[in-house]
């Protein structure tokens, strides 16, 4: 019973945190449509681990992956930002172009939150089987999205060292402690609602030819 309330006590926190408050519902995309917004980026095969946190209380409010393999994904486990433009199956984000890839992130940081980007170069190897792992994952629950995210890093070759979290800050840190990874961190000053800066993006991609 004790071992319940602690489980039951992380996952509130981690709620309350932000992490994957919640998605939009919207049924999964087809194949059709996967594989013709299917966009490869002629970058070095990457991971890039997202953390956001929140600047009020400095409490990590969520974690996702951008895995840049034989295609560019997001990997965003119960997240929020969703655009019409970008199919989603099973909570992996597809046709993640330098525009959208961008966005994504700025989408997360604004007056209440800022976003901890680390990089890291893998093998094709590594990053065709992180692309697959995050695919058979399968969507996550609102509070997995760090557990989610962890548990298919920590199967990857060089990775191991990842511990399996609901914290978003826990699992930074172990990412950070790889070596060769390459942290950035980025402030702006949006209002907390994402929806405005959604409505936004979509309206100019709408605008463009």
């Amino acid at each position: 019973m004790r071992f319940s309330n602690r489980i039951f006590s992380v996952l509130t926190v981690v709620i309350l945190a932000g992490c994957g408050a919640g998605n939009d519902m919207r049924p999964d995309a087809s194949a059709e449509v996967i594989s013709s917004a299917s966009y490869r980026h002629d970058g070095p095969a990457a991971l890039t681990l997202y953390t956001m946190i929140s600047n009020r209380s400095g409490a990590g409010a969520h974690s996702s992956v951008m895995i840049n393999g034989s295609q560019r994904v997001i990997f965003d486990p119960a997240g929020t930002v969703r655009l019409s433009a970008v199919p989603e199956r099973g909570d992996v984000l597809y046709g993640i172009t330098p525009q959208v890839a961008d966005f994504y992130a700025r989408a997360h940081a604004r007056e209440t939150y800022h976003v901890v980007i680390q990089e890291i170069d893998v093998s094709p190897e590594v990053a065709e089987q992180a692309l697959r792992l995050a695919i058979a994952s399968g969507p996550a629950a609102s509070g997995f999205c760090s557990a989610s995210t962890s548990a298919v890093l920590r199967q990857l070759p060089g990775f191991e060292s990842i511990g399996r979290t609901f914290f978003p800050k826990r699992l930074m840190a172990d990412f950070g402690k790889l070596p060769g990874v390459r942290t950035t961190k980025l402030f702006e000053n949006d209002e907390d609602d994402k929806s405005v800066a959604i409505a936004q993006f979509e309206s100019s991609l709408a605008t463009q030819p």
